[in-house]
């Protein structure tokens, strides 16, 4: 899995640590848009998973980059994302991926988190969201930069698109045109997604040399 063709010998090469390919092919996809120099790498199957036990996205982050990092010896590309509903204090934040169980599918989410939403009696502003990511590059001398990435938008009243994974058939970012993330071709939801700002914003970073 390569972001770029090498135009000399020093490409920084990087492992992603990503065991979820829907995950793995957006990350790709918008680094391979942005960061000439950075050539990404597949995770080995051998790896076993990594337990997201962190209370923080930044934390869940650092587990799997650390993880990859030390498995790999080369840096290790991460991140974690949440999505915020102010209606439901926030959640299910940090715990998206597992918000309906450990082993739900990514319609169980959008159909608990579609009822969670239903039940509010307070209708006032209550499907604002947000869509929040971290990413993280980790090195095994645990050297790491990460950079964070938003995007605000509101929860539909039902899924809508076949693009996309998790909770994109129901996020409808503010900038845009009504579409859900779902709705949108990848290059549209890059250009906008909490994932596209926070990995460019990361890309730029590493290739300045900067560690702030």
């Amino acid at each position: 899995m390569r972001v770029v063709e090498a135009r000399n010998g020093d490409d920084i090469v990087v492992v992603l640590a990503t065991a979820n390919p829907d995950k793995a092919k957006d990350i790709v996809d918008i680094m391979g848009a942005c960061a000439i120099g950075i050539r990404l790498v597949p995770r080995p199957v051998d790896v076993g998973e990594v337990d997201e036990t962190g209370h923080t996205l930044v934390a869940n982050a650092r587990l799997k980059a650390a993880a990859l990092a030390q498995a790999t010896g080369l840096p290790a590309l991460a991140d974690d994302t949440g999505l915020e509903v102010d209606a439901l204090g926030g959640a299910p934040g940090v715990w998206s991926a597992r918000y309906a169980g450990e082993d739900a599918t990514y319609a169980d989410n959008v159909a608990k988190l579609l009822a969670e939403l239903d039940a509010c009696t307070d209708r006032g502003g209550a499907r604002r969201a947000r869509f929040r990511t971290v990413a993280m590059l980790r090195h095994p001398d645990a050297r790491e930069l990460w950079r964070e990435g938003l995007v605000e938008g509101h929860i539909a009243t039902a899924p809508r698109g076949t693009n996309g994974f998790g909770y994109d058939p129901v996020f409808v970012p503010d900038e845009g045109d009504g579409r859900t993330f779902a709705e949108l071709s990848p290059e549209e939801k890059h250009a906008v997604s909490h994932r596209g700002r926070a990995f460019r914003a990361l890309a730029a970073a590493l290739l300045s040399g900067s560690y702030a």
